[in-house]
């Protein structure tokens, strides 16, 4: 049953899906107050806690402590209120690379009462439209380096009335910013309830249409509450930093909710490339770090030619499957973990994962506390322990889709259908297989795309490939595997036959991919996730 809403504009609250759609949602240990607002969880009340001088976040060349970080999202919080008319429940778009500037226009959107949208810069004119006309969305932030897409997308808008521009420089020196600086920095925040939807988080299925999960309130701390303090124990003392956009929510927890909800800093970057990264940890010694495999294994090149790393105390794999080669080289290197681990823009973030303590190689882990998860056929029955099947979830966060009839889908006899094919085994730790869709049938066997490619990555002269299912006349489909090499000029059909004999030592001989594409590079999103479909198009 719902709380006390605090919003006067009850769009979200109308388009939840009905009750009887809902997954079964246990709350357990994870109780919040009735009314409460999650922005000012992280800024105020850390400021209240003692937290006002310590550094929340560094980046485009400054370091802002919490008091400053809550002075200026009061300001701003002021200004949408005053200068824009915001009132509770009303959407508000973000559109903005990694940079303090957006994470404080989102906590001051929440505190103002709003329902946030984080956009990334990648999208155009085309996509945000739909973003914006499905959330009926009326008005939007933006770094000013970024307006021309979100210009168009507003002109064949009949919902996005205003756009205001805020710097995401150190200058300061926009709309936004110009409004903001002559407002008081104290602000008293929208009463919101804890069920009140606080973010719209867009994901797309398989379809290619948009879905937006809606998330609580309680949902924002609740994440940090659960995998970062049982799996990261975080401390004060934690520099975070990563490549994840902060529009995924696996990028809003890992980089802003998280170490604001612990006194931690925040390093905020908005080219996040390998070579970034690297100089960052050095710079600012970070302790916890969220990128993806191939960044890793960047990491590792890099301390080979003497890059010092070791202030790293968790590393987190993001985006991608983690291969078990890449863990084991991380291993012998740091001699600590890898943490991994799968979450879902659905259940806003992480519910199964590696701990520092307890992890498996090759494995995703177990069950964060409040969850579960089991193993299932196509009517939802369990499965026998090293049998594949659908992984589904329930516990303390669940999906919500907003009016959308993909709901039923997501969600059956109240757990979450997660979409990915998993083995548990007899000690309970859960096995990635691959995506549901993943799973390349060929001749009659299902073969695992994920495992023929952890097979080449064991190969010396192979730095990435991502693998798919081929069109084939004779066998139907064949496995393709698309091929990035460490000395692209090695490349021959010689090549492809060594790297084809490899697999067949490596694993069942009949997973081994009949056809090797040599890539220069492989298209992947702004998470570091090898976008498989589109090597699928022009193989098809």
């Amino acid at each position: 049953m719902l709380g006390p809403t605090g919003h006067t504009d009850t769009f979200v609250r109308s388009n939840l899906p009905p009750a009887d759609l809902w997954p079964e949602i246990k709350l357990g240990d994870f109780q919040y107050p009735e009314w409460m607002n999650a922005a000012v969880e992280l800024t105020d009340k850390m400021v209240e806690k003692g937290f006002g001088d310590r550094i929340a976040l560094i980046g485009q060349g400054r370091r802002r402590t919490y008091k400053e970080l809550s002075d200026w999202t009061n300001r701003i919080a002021r200004t949408l209120v005053e200068d824009y008319g915001v009132e509770p429940g009303n959407r508000i778009l973000i559109r903005s690379a990694n940079n303090p500037a957006m994470v404080a226009c989102w906590l001051a959107a929440t505190k103002a009462g709003a329902v946030v949208v984080n956009t990334m810069p990648m999208l155009r004119a085309g996509e945000l439209s739909k973003i914006i006309d499905k959330a009926e969305i009326t008005l939007a932030l933006c770094d000013t380096r970024l307006l021309d897409e979100l210009v168009a997308a507003a002109e064949a808008s009949p919902v996005l009335k205003k756009i205001v521009g805020f710097d995401g420089t150190a200058s300061h020196d926009a709309e936004l910013d110009r409004s903001a600086l002559d407002k008081p920095v104290q602000f008293k925040a929208v009463e919101t309830g804890r069920d009140d939807v606080a973010l719209l988080g867009f994901t797309s299925g398989s379809t290619g249409v948009a879905k937006a999960t809606m998330h609580f309130h309680r949902d924002l701390l609740l994440i940090a509450d659960a995998f970062a303090r049982e799996v990261l124990q975080v401390t004060p003392d934690d520099v975070f930093v990563g490549s994840p956009p902060l529009a995924f929510t696996f990028g809003l927890g890992g980089l802003a909710i998280f170490p604001l909800r612990f006194g931690a800093a925040a390093t905020l970057l908005e080219n996040a490339s390998p070579p970034n990264m690297i100089d960052i940890i050095q710079t600012n010694k970070a302790t916890i770090s969220f990128t993806a495999p191939t960044a890793y294994k960047a990491m590792m090149a890099a301390m080979d030619q003497g890059a010092d790393l070791s202030s790293l105390r968790v590393a987190v794999s993001a985006g991608e499957t983690l291969p078990g080669p890449v863990f084991e080289e991380w291993v012998n290197k740091t001699g600590k973990p890898i943490i991994d681990g799968i979450g879902s823009t659905e259940m806003l973030h992480i519910f199964i994962s590696n701990r520092l303590h307890d992890f498996r190689p090759s494995t995703t882990g177990r069950p964060l506390s409040g969850y579960e998860a089991m193993v299932v056929d196509e009517n939802m029955n369990e499965v026998p322990r090293g049998t594949p099947g659908h992984l589904v979830v329930k516990g303390p966060i669940g999906c919500r889709y907003l009016d959308d009839p993909r709901q039923q889908e997501y969600v059956r006899s109240g757990w979450n259908v997660t979409g990915d094919t998993f083995v548990q085994d007899d000690d309970g730790y859960f096995h990635f297989v691959a995506r549901s869709d993943d799973m390349i049938v060929s001749s009659g066997y299902n073969i695992a795309g994920p495992e023929v490619e952890a097979a080449l990555l064991k190969h010396e002269a192979v730095r990435e490939c991502g693998v798919i299912g081929a069109p084939d006349a004779a066998r139907g489909t064949i496995v393709q595997a698309h091929v990035v090499l460490k000395d692209p000029a090695l490349a021959s059909d010689a090549l492809a036959k060594a790297l084809q004999d490899h697999v067949k030592s490596v694993i069942a001989p009949y997973k081994y991919p009949r056809s090797v594409v040599f890539v220069a590079e492989l298209p992947k999103t702004e998470s570091g996730k090898v976008q498989r479909f589109k090597l699928r198009a022009p193989a098809a």
